[in-house]
């Protein structure tokens, strides 16, 4: 049992790792006070005005200061989904995702912000706003699970997903939103590479249903935001999901034609084409 429980652990190391650290440095700021934690997360946002002067280690800092309230609610929900992840992935697929889905969104944001500041269509004073914490993290891997669902409920769970990260952008209309689903988009992209991934089983199954949920919450945080992207998000998966399943039954019907014209000796391939001399 403890030598089971020992393996477990050496093939979460990245999710086990992630939550020490948050755990500590959330404890470590309350401990400081909230003038203190208040600096900190000044100096660890991603930001317009810190990454102008260069302060580009927020990157990095910024996923282990977090502002999403009580980090007993949340914790659980996202070590799920790491676990889940890196389960299926590995370690190495696990961090190649979470940085990249972090690190693009992030930048990509910055760009339209500066784009939004300059066109005079955002406040010059957003280039201060908060912005630490794991949520584009969080949706990059929710983004690289896509891959390893199974083919045939593939087409409803990206719809799913982009259905309520799109709805959620609308509701809101803040870029916090828009990184959420740049994150997801990156995610689904870098997992396209990543091949086929681990066996699904009970167990993983079990933190895939908390995983997603704690997921959901991420992409719609208000009565509003959820009510929308339910609908939303059902109404994008069943269009995917009838939309897959008329093409699978159109390809299984031409391949039965071609068959049947094969077996009845009418094979109109290029192969049984013969020039005569």
């Amino acid at each position: 049992m403890i030598r089971g429980a020992l393996s477990l652990a050496g093939r979460l190391r990245v999710t086990l790792g992630y939550g020490v650290l948050l755990v500590a440095v959330t404890a470590i700021l309350v401990a400081l006070g909230p003038d203190v934690r208040d600096d900190v997360i000044a100096h660890a946002s991603t930001n317009l005005h810190n990454l102008r002067r260069g302060h580009v280690g927020t990157l990095l800092g910024s996923a282990f200061v977090v502002d999403a309230g009580s980090i007993a609610i949340w914790l659980p929900g996202l070590l799920c989904l790491l676990a889940v992840a890196e389960l299926v992935w590995g370690s190495a697929r696990l961090l190649i995702a979470f940085v990249a889905g972090h690190v693009g969104a992030t930048l990509l944001v910055a760009a339209g912000l500066v784009a939004a500041v300059r066109g005079g269509w955002a406040s010059a004073d957003i280039a201060r706003a908060t912005d630490v914490g794991m949520s584009y993290r969080a949706t990059a891997v929710l983004g690289a699970l896509t891959a390893a669902i199974p083919t045939r409920l593939r087409p409803p769970w990206m719809a799913w997903w982009l259905g309520v990260a799109v709805s959620s952008v609308a509701v809101a209309q803040d870029f916090t939103g828009v990184g959420h689903a740049l994150a997801l988009l990156l995610g689904m992209a870098v997992a396209a590479r990543f091949g086929a991934g681990g066996r699904w089983t009970g167990w993983r199954v079990g933190l895939l249903s908390v995983g997603c949920w704690f997921g959901f919450l991420v992409l719609a945080n208000t009565v509003p935001e959820m009510a929308v992207a339910v609908a939303t998000g059902a109404l994008a998966a069943a269009v995917a999901g009838l939309t897959a399943m008329a093409l699978r039954h159109r390809s299984s019907a031409t391949r039965t034609n071609e068959k049947v014209s094969r077996s009845m000796g009418f094979d109109d391939t290029p192969a049984n084409h013969r020039v005569r001399q």
